[in-house]
Parts: structure tokens; sequence; C-alpha cells
């Protein structure tokens, strides 16, 4: 470019936001009040403020807390006790619950049954019989039962009217409650997710902390051992185990039996996030200074490096419990899990097993549909929960 046509080209001044006084360190900036609140909050605070924006995971939250109330209080909330049969209603279809008859109002009340055996197909016919307002009774006298095994109670949240029915969700095969079924099994498949995540995140902590923070040979081992575990077909191996628990056992035995195979099988994928966190943060100036101030390894594991990737543990936590629910769902329906008299999701769904039975009495598999609810829910929770976890992101 010849000298010419660089004195004909304009010059444009670049704006620029320096402030051109010098620097005084005596000043100090005021910050808003919103500032120095996110400034002096905490971690936990900062991830609680992230996390109440993810609205999916909020409601996700609320949903969850709604299914394990019923966990402690499933006696009161469930109309019929577990085992109690109605012979004249097998297979009764679900009374939906109105709230006006004729157009005016009687309040929540179902419609009795009319029933007849077909001499032709040898099964019961139901029809609602619209003469028959049965009014729903609240806070009543129902069926008896041991309020946490601790003392003989009989107060339903609900319960048909004197001499009716009340059988929101149909019954089964010997004329059970299914609406009171899933409300007990609650109590066992929802559980059953806390423990087995409970164990898993206690091995899980252990072999990963020792091979993140010790390496070498105690890392070698550890690596081969997850490899070889994860390696294994993961329902197969619950069947199998599964199976060689003792029959002679009580619904209770097998319920610990079945927590500690699930928990057992899960905590892997947990050690190794916590290896990959813990040789990283091994190298930080903070767990250097404890090592050379003569911390113990087991401190410097549990009071240094484990506390900064708390919200870690907790968004993973979230996400194996689903799974942990369906695989006692699925070994249950299996008849490998849970049976009778202990009552969860999926020991109801083994009502349902036979194709031709659902085909004709589809309320059999409603526990599909808390099942669906509560696995979506956790996803939900644990996508919030991690996107929270990183409150500078």
């Amino acid at each position: 470019m010849s000298d010419d046509l660089k004195n004909k080209t304009p010059v444009r001044e670049v704006e620029h936001y320096v402030d051109p006084e010098p620097f005084n360190p005596a000043v100090v900036e005021e910050l808003s009040p919103e500032q120095e609140q996110f400034y002096q909050a905490s971690q936990w605070q900062i991830m609680w403020w992230k996390f109440k924006r993810h609205k999916l995971a909020v409601w996700s939250g609320v949903v969850l807390l709604i299914f394990y109330l019923c966990v402690p209080f499933a006696e009161i909330i469930a109309p019929y006790a577990p085992d109690t049969r109605d012979s004249y209603h097998l297979y009764a279809p679900p009374q939906p619950v109105h709230l006006f008859h004729d157009g005016s109002f009687v309040g929540p009340f179902v419609y009795g049954l009319k029933s007849e055996i077909n001499m032709e197909t040898l099964q019961w016919e139901y029809a609602p019989d619209l003469d028959k307002v049965q009014p729903l009774r609240f806070f009543c006298s129902g069926d008896d039962y041991e309020f946490w095994g601790l003392f003989p109670a009989t107060v339903h949240l609900f319960c048909p009217a004197e001499g009716g029915t009340a059988f929101l969700l149909g019954t089964d095969r010997l004329g059970r409650d299914q609406f009171s079924g899933l409300v007990y099994g609650a109590r066992l498949s929802l559980t059953i997710g806390l423990v087995g995540v409970t164990i898993s995140i206690v091995l899980g902590l252990f072999f990963g902390g020792i091979a993140g923070y010790f390496g070498g040979i105690a890392d070698t081992l550890i690596q081969r051992l997850i490899e070889i575990m994860r390696s294994l077909p993961e329902l197969p191996l619950w069947m199998a185990l599964s199976a060689a628990l003792p029959v002679t056992w009580s619904p209770v035995w097998v319920y610990f039996g079945l927590t500690i195979i699930l928990g057992l099988l899960d905590w892997p994928g947990l050690a190794r996030a916590v290896r990959s966190k813990l040789l990283s943060l091994r190298e930080e100036e903070y767990a250097k200074a404890a090592v050379m101030m003569g911390a113990k390894p087991k401190r410097v594991i549990t009071r240094h490096l484990l506390p900064g990737f708390t919200s870690h543990i907790i968004a993973s936590a979230s996400l194996s419990i689903p799974a942990m629910i369906l695989g006692e769902t699925a070994l249950s329906f299996l008849n490998l899990g849970l049976r009778r008299p202990a009552i969860s999701w999926g020991v109801l769904l083994n009502e349902a097993q036979n194709i031709s039975v659902v085909t004709v009495y589809p309320w059999l598999m409603a526990p599909v549909i808390p099942i669906i609810i509560v696995v979506l829910a956790f996803n939900f929770l644990g996508d919030g929960l991690r996107d929270a976890a990183d409150p500078y992101k």
C-alpha cells in the first residue's frame, strides 16, 4: 500500500471501557445487595439457588416427596389391609370416583357393582349399578392393623360405604384391592432403592478412595475387579444371585438379601467416578498442605478430598435409585425376588404375567404407572442435581 493511500485512509478511534483515572486501592467498589449475597453465599446455597431454577427437577422432587410420604403411613392411606379378600368381587373392575348424581352434588362416591357369572366363558362380569350410590367415608374405622408394628389401630384415610366397596383400581384373582396393594408395595419398592444406594455409596467411596489416593498396586487391583464386575451381564447376574437365596427365608430376610445384592453390584460405577476425582484433587495445594502437616490418609480423604465433590455423589445416587427399583421389580416379576406375603410393585406385577389375563383384566397392570412416574421423577431430579452440582458453571 502506497504512502498516499495510507494518508487518505480515515483513522477511526476505537472505543474502550478502561477507566482513565489512576487506580486507588483505598477505594472499594460498592456491590449491590444481590451481588454481595452471592459472593458471601456458601457452595450449598448457590447449589440450592441453581436447583430452584430447574423447575422440572423441583416438581419431580415434590412428586417423590408425596410418594415417600406413603411409606410410613401406608396403613392409614390404604382403605383395605393387603391380605383382605372379597370372594364376591374377583377380578372386579375399577370403581371411578364421582361427585354428582342425577345433577345434584353428592360428594365423593362410587357406584355399586352388579356381578354375574357368564356360563359360556365361566368368568365374572360386572356392571355399575347406578341405583346404588355409595359415598366414601373419611377418617373412618376399617380393617385392623398394627401401626408400625407398635400398637393396633383401625383408622383409615377413607373407607367404602357401610356394606359397599371402594376398589379404585380393581381387584386381582383373589379379590384383593389393587390400590391398597400399590400403597403397601411402595414401602418396599421405594425403600429398597435407598438402602441399596447406601450400600453402593459406602463401597464406592471406600474402594474409589483407596484407588484414587494411593494408586499403584491397590489402584490396579481395584480397577481389574471393577472391569470384571462390569463385564458381567447385569440382569442374569441379579437373577442368579436372587435364585441362590434360600426359599425358606422370611420376607424380611429376602428383602435385605435383595438390597445387599443390588448394592454390591452397583458400586463399581461410583468407585470409578470417585477415583478419577481424587486423582485430580490430591494434587491440589490444600491436600498437599494437609499431608505435610502430618494428616493421615483417612483424614485427608474424608475431611479434605471427599467434601469437594459431595454434590456429584448426591447426583449420582439419585440416578442410581431408579435402576435399583427397576431391578427389584424385574426380579419380583420373574418370581425370583420378593414373594407373598411381602408386597412390592414387582410382586403385584407378577399377577400380570399371563398376557391373556392382561387383555381381559388390564387393571392388573396398574403398578406400571407408579413405577414409570417414580423412575422419571428420579431421572429429572438427578439431572437437576447434576446441573446444580457445578454452581459456578
